[in-house]
Formats: C-alpha cells, sequence, structure tokens
C-alpha cells in the first residue's frame, strides 16, 4: 500500500511543471507600493501613517518631501521589540552619510545607547537640528492592485532616527510622531523601498486637497491608477531635478505666465543668487503656500488682479495673501474658481506646469478668495519655493534614477483625484 502511494506521489510530481513548484516557495514581491496621505485639517500639513515596530503600530508622520530619512519621537509609546540601534561605523551608519558616535548617560531605551550612531535630525518647520540615535526596526507597507490596496509586505532593516521629544515643536500636528523622509538620499523612505524590493527608485506624489478622504504616495514603477481604473502614470510634461546638499528637490523656472502673458521681466536673473545657476524653485509638502521672493511676489500679484479686473479686490487683504477678491464675481469651473490660469514655463521653455483656479486660489473666509501665493521677503534662501496647495490633486513622479521630475497638471483636468486610490479594499 504504502508503495502504490509513493508511486502515485511520484507521477503527480513529475506532472507538474518545475516553474510552477519555483513560484509558489517565492515570497510575494510588488512592482509598486503606497501610503496613504491625509490632510490635517489644523496645519493643513499632510500626514501620512506607517506601521512600524513588533507589534506593528501605526506612526503617524509629517510627509516631508526634503527630509532625508524618517524620524520620529522614540520616548513616546515606542515599546517595539524588535527594536536594533546599529553601532558606530557599521554599514548602517554609512548609508546615511554624516554621522557621530552617540553617547546617552540614561538608562537603556529607543534612542539612548552608547557607541551608536547619531545622525543630525531636523524639523521642517522650525528648521531646528538635533543629533538622534539612528535605529532598525520592521515596517509595514500595502502594496497597489489596480487603483486598490493590496496585501501588506515588510521590510525588516528599515533604518530611521530615534529624535528627542523636544525636535517635535512648532506648528507640528499634536498627534504625529515624527517626520516620513521622502529626500535624496540611501536612507530615505523611497531608497530602502526600492533597494529592498528591487525596483528603480521612483516614486509618485498624489496631495490630496480634501480633510476628509486620502490622497496616496506611490512607490515603484507602476501603473499608478486611481478609480475608476483610470491609469495617470503618463505625464503631461518632464523636467531635470536638482538635488540639494541636505537632499532637496529643485528645478527651474523661467519664466511665469499669466493668462498666457509673460511677466514682463527675466526670472532666472532677479532669482539668481550666491548659488549662481542653480535652479531657482524648491519643491516643499511642508510649504503651505507658494513662496516668491519680493520682486516676483509683487509683480505676480498684480499682473494677476490686473487680469482678473472685474472681480472686486477685498481691501486689506486677508493675512498671509497679497490679494484677494470678492468670489461672488467670479464663477465656478471642474477645475476650480474660473481666474486667469497661471503658468510656471520650465527648462527650456517647452515645458509648462500649469496652476488651475483649484491650485492658484484659497478660500480665505465666506465670499472671499485670495491668490494662493506668498511674499518671501527681499532676500530668501530660495527665490521660488513650489507650496502644497499648488501641488494638490496633482501627480508628481520622482525618478530619482533619471533626476527628473515628471508632472500631471490638475487630475480635475481627467475628473478625477488624488482622493480616488481605495484603501480600503484588499483583494
Amino acid at each position: 500500500m504504502a508503495t502504490s502511494v509513493l508511486k502515485l506521489m511520484l507521477i503527480i510530481f513529475s506532472i507538474l511543471p518545475p516553474l510552477a513548484l519555483s513560484k509558489s516557495r517565492l515570497p510575494f514581491r510588488p512592482n509598486t507600493l503606497v501610503l496613504p496621505v491625509s490632510k490635517d485639517s489644523a496645519t493643513s500639513l499632510h500626514v501620512t501613517n506607517i506601521r512600524k515596530g513588533t507589534p506593528f503600530v501605526a506612526t503617524p508622520l509629517v510627509v516631508d518631501l526634503n527630509n532625508k530619512f524618517l524620524w520620529r519621537n522614540c520616548e513616546r509609546n515606542y515599546l517595539s521589540t524588535s527594536y536594533r540601534f546599529p553601532f558606530c561605523h557599521s554599514s548602517q551608519c554609512s548609508r546615511v552619510g554624516n554621522h557621530y558616535c552617540h553617547k546617552c548617560l540614561a538608562p537603556a531605551r529607543p534612542g539612548c545607547h552608547n557607541n551608536t550612531c547619531g545622525v543630525m535630525t531636523t524639523n521642517p518647520l522650525t528648521q531646528s537640528t538635533i543629533l538622534g540615535e539612528l535605529g532598525q526596526d520592521i515596517v509595514s507597507v500595502q502594496s497597489a492592485h489596480g487603483a486598490n490596496s493590496g496585501p501588506f509586505v515588510t521590510v525588516t532593516q528599515f533604518i530611521f532616527s530615534c529624535a528627542p521629544p523636544k525636535l517635535l515643536t512648532g506648528p507640528l500636528p499634536k498627534y504625529v510622531l515624527g517626520v516620513a523622509g521622502l529626500g535624496h538620499n540611501p536612507a530615505s523612505i523611497p531608497y530602502q523601498l526600492a533597494s529592498h524590493y528591487g525596483f528603480r527608485p521612483k516614486f509618485a506624489l498624489c496631495l490630496t486637497s480634501s480633510n476628509k478622504a486620502n490622497g496616496v504616495i506611490f512607490f515603484g514603477k507602476g501603473p499608478y491608477k486611481l478609480n475608476p481604473g483610470i491609469d495617470i502614470s503618463d505625464p503631461v510634461g518632464f523636467t531635470p531635478i536638482t538635488v540639494g546638499p541636505r537632499g532637496e528637490y529643485y528645478i527651474q523656472v523661467i519664466s511665469i505666465n499669466i493668462n498666457n502673458k509673460a511677466l514682463p521681466f527675466d526670472i532666472p536673473r532677479i532669482s539668481r543668487n550666491k548659488q549662481g545657476s542653480f535652479p531657482n524653485a524648491l519643491l516643499s509638502t511642508t510649504t503651505p503656500y507658494t513662496t516668491l521672493k519680493h520682486s516676483i511676489f509683487m509683480a505676480t500679484t498684480k499682473f494677476f488682479a490686473d487680469q482678473l479686473s472685474w472681480a472686486p479686490q477685498i481691501q486689506p487683504p486677508v493675512s498671509p495673501f497679497g490679494v484677494c477678491f470678492n468670489s461672488s464675481k467670479i464663477s465656478g469651473t471642474r477645475v476650480g474658481p474660473a481666474v486667469p490660469s497661471i503658468d510656471l514655463v520650465l527648462q527650456s521653455g517647452n515645458v509648462t506646469w500649469k496652476i488651475a483656479g483649484a491650485n492658484s486660489m484659497v478660500k480665505a473666509r465666506p465670499d472671499v478668495l485670495c491668490l494662493g501665493f506668498v511674499d518671501g521677503g527681499l532676500r530668501p534662501r530660495v527665490p521660488i519655493v513650489i507650496g502644497s496647495h499648488q501641488l494638490e490633486d496633482n501627480l508628481l513622479q520622482f525618478d530619482l534614477a533619471k533626476s527628473r521630475l515628471g508632472f500631471s497638471n490638475s487630475l480635475l483636468f481627467r475628473r478625477v483625484t488624488c482622493a480616488n486610490f481605495n484603501f480600503t479594499t484588499t483583494p
């Protein structure tokens, strides 16, 4: 009897293709990962939740396009049993970049050990910088299944910074525990996920304008889909990305057109600073509204107001904006208020990023719409900072391998928003 069963099993295994057997033992390796992103109603900052540690705990973090890595306060309910702390001069320390040998005189806990790797950690709103301990733990991220979320996958040796509680100061939402850094660094979230799963370092940002629904960050090659199954992977334009000394992302704006008319001056010349020919526009998820050097701001607001001459201005304008209008005189469209378009002309003049009314105007109070650009002063560190209000409901693809940014313009033109990714359905 036993011999007959054995012969039957051998026959079955001989019929099954070897590839089918090998695939059944392979772990699931997704092509695209996703993180949900909500908009905080009090601060307008965008916040993601990453499952982290053992047991997994949802960790709310402010999304920072220009921070080098993930950092969190490890003194607030961080009880993970899988936390590890790389020692000085280890390969993990080298991956972060500049680091120091960390010492801590208090009792040992996450964020406090001797001879570990210390890294400088920055609050993006206050710009305060404090030494934190490099830590290592498990994180869990969802995969994408079309326009819906798929199974969770894990990264077992994810490195991050344990920062002191005092770094969580300033106008950060009270419930967040740190920052999710998407900057250009081997230890940033996009690079670590790409390295672990073997896809190209590429991610796409899709911030929602709604306080009631999630936007999404895609990691990996895509396609990037939003319900009802709309593929938004193909950008309408590409422009080169230049990486700053702190891992920031810059692009070059050569002119600004309002209502298809160019502002009457040379933006590259007046935005030139000590960095010479370095690109003049920083992309930021922690600056709520696009900030312009004073001379550019004054010209932009005046030119825009002249083109919107039929709408009475509100005096004085609502702070922090420079020009506001009676909204009862402005009609609506599917891409926001019917106001003159603002076009950022990039690189050689052949590529244009169109900012429609939904991204250019802000409802400051009932019956009042303001141009969502603010004065950056006479000598700002960066002449143009493109803020999160102008990024919302646009898909921005950061192809870090090719050093280029792809952009979609407003997804409202396609009757879809960044809130159209479904995080509630798992196949």
